[in-house]
C-alpha cells in the first residue's frame, strides 16, 4: 500500500503550524492514495520518524516522501537523508523514493507575481521590490535567488529588485532594507519568499508596519502557500514519479 510522508521545516508558531496543517488537509482531499501523513523536520510534532512509524504502522508497503520545501539547500540535500536513512535501514522492504524541492518555476514566479499585485496593486515604474529569503549558506541559494528576482522583475517591471536574506548569508534583511529604501520615489514592496507563515514572517511584518508608522511607502505581500498554485505544486510533486 502506498503511503505519502509530507515533510515540512516546522515552527515554534502556533499560527503557522495550525496554516500548514490546513494547507496539507487540502491537498489530502484531493489524493486518492490511502496513507499520507504530515511530520516535521524541528520544532513541530511529529517528527520525520514519528511520521514514518506511523506510515508503517497503517500498512504502508512504499512510501514516497514529499519535502514541503521551496529550494534546495541543506535541509534537503543534508538533514532529511539524514533523518530518513535510519528508518530505511530500519524498513529495508519498503522502498522509500524522495521527491525534488520546487525550485525556480515558471509557474511559481507567476504566482509570485500575482500576489504582489493583489497585495499593491498594478506596479508601478517607480516603485521597488525587496525580495526576503530565510537564508542559507548553501551557494546555489544565491543563484536561485538572482533567476528569481529576474523573474519578477521581468514580470512587474518595477524600478529595482533586490534580494536579502534573514539568516545565514549577506545582505541582510537591515541593509536590505536600507538600501532599497534609499532614494525611492515609488513603493518599496517587500516580497516575503517563504511557503507557510512563521516567526520569521511575523517579525518581517512588524518592521514593515513601524516603517510604516514612521511614514514611509511600504507594505509586505503574503507567504506564498496563499496561492493555489504551490497546491497544485505538492500535489504533482505527491503524485507523479
Amino acid at each position: 500500500m502506498k503511503a505519502i510522508l509530507y515533510i515540512g521545516h516546522g515552527t515554534r508558531s502556533k499560527k503557522g503550524a495550525v496554516e500548514i496543517r490546513a494547507f496539507i488537509d487540502k491537498v489530502k482531499a484531493r489524493i486518492d492514495v490511502p496513507i499520507q501523513e504530515l511530520s516535521f523536520l524541528e520544532l513541530t510534532e511529529p517528527l520525520i520518524e514519528e511520521g514514518f512509524e506511523t506510515c508503517v504502522e497503517q500498512g504502508a508497503t512504499e512510501i514516497d516522501v514529499v519535502p514541503l520545501f521551496l529550494l534546495a539547500a541543506g535541509h534537503i540535500k543534508r538533514d532529511i537523508p539524514e533523518a530518513l536513512s535510519p528508518l530505511m535501514a530500519k524498513y529495508p522492504t519498503i522502498p522509500v523514493k524522495i521527491k525534488n524541492p520546487f525550485g525556480v518555476q515558471e509557474v511559481i514566479l507567476d504566482a509570485v507575481a500575482e500576489l504582489i499585485k493583489d497585495s499593491a496593486g498594478e506596479v508601478l515604474p517607480a516603485d521597488r521590490l525587496l525580495i526576503v529569503g530565510v537564508g542559507s549558506s548553501d551557494p546555489d541559494v544565491h543563484v536561485n535567488f538572482a533567476k528569481i528576482a529576474d523573474g519578477i522583475g521581468v514580470r512587474l517591471g518595477p524600478e529595482k529588485v533586490s534580494v536579502c536574506y534573514l539568516a545565514a548569508t549577506e545582505p541582510k534583511l537591515s541593509e536590505g532594507l536600507e538600501t532599497i529604501s534609499e532614494g525611492a520615489k515609488g513603493r518599496v514592496i517587500v516580497v516575503p519568499y517563504m511557503l507557510f507563515t512563521g516567526l520569521l514572517l511575523a517579525e518581517l511584518n512588524k518592521i514593515v508596519r513601524s516603517r510604516q508608522k514612521e511614514g514611509q511607502r511600504i507594505l509586505c505581500t503574503p507567504a506564498l502557500s496563499s496561492h493555489t498554485v504551490i497546491e497544485d505544486i505538492v500535489i504533482e510533486r505527491a503524485v507523479g514519479e
